[in-house]
């Protein structure tokens, strides 16, 4: 595989028809479990890309969060997501490319999205992430933080991700994860960026 195919979405509805899927914890992982248990406003308007099967949007849901969007360019996980989860709002499922995404949201998700990119992208992601986020807007997720060069997944490093996202975001918290799910468990950096003004 050349790391260009990663922005085929026929290489991820490949993957999803072969359950090559070693991404997908089977549950929301626990530190955004932790991170969403503690949020208030039910108003929010929140974005989760590249979500494949979604389990963190499916928990929101649930939580009562009613302005919850998924967003893949591969269809079947999204049309996968839409016959298990029958109550969502089927207007959410957003089936586009991230980066060709508009509008403005309250609170992106990080999920093995941004470890799934062509990381040639990434300075690309991070100008679509402040594109995207209303002003004060956060960007709360996790980072693999440890090089993987062979992906997906691709890993990197804090000074990596600090030079990458300071021009956009004031970073609240990027730190090592300390409640990781056990086979992620010493890899994953937490993060919660606050979009820059102006």
């Amino acid at each position: 595989m050349t790391v260009s195919a990663v922005n085929d979405p026929a290489y991820w509805e490949a993957r999803y028809l072969a359950n090559q899927t070693g991404w997908d914890a089977k549950n929301i992982s626990t530190p955004l479990r932790a991170y969403f248990d503690q949020l208030t406003d039910k108003s929010a308007k929140i974005l989760i890309p590249g979500a494949g099967n979604a389990h963190e949007g499916a928990y929101l849901h649930e939580q009562g969060f009613e302005k919850v969007f998924i967003l893949d360019f591969a269809s079947l996980p999204l049309e996968q997501f839409a016959k298990r989860h029958t109550g969502f709002d089927s207007a959410h499922l957003l089936h586009q490319d991230f980066f060709e995404a508009t509008g403005q949201y309250d609170l992106i998700i990080e999920q093995t999205f941004f470890c799934a990119i062509d990381p040639s992208r990434r300075p690309e992601y991070a100008k679509q992430m402040h594109e995207l986020l209303a002003p004060k807007g956060k960007l709360v997720g996790l980072l693999f933080g440890i090089e993987m060069p062979d992906g997906p997944p691709f890993g990197g490093s804090m000074d990596e991700y600090r030079a990458l996202f300071e021009p956009y975001f004031d970073i609240d918290v990027m730190a090592p994860c300390y409640n990781s799910i056990k086979p992620r468990a010493g890899k994953e950096i937490f993060i919660k960026l606050i979009k820059k003004s102006g």
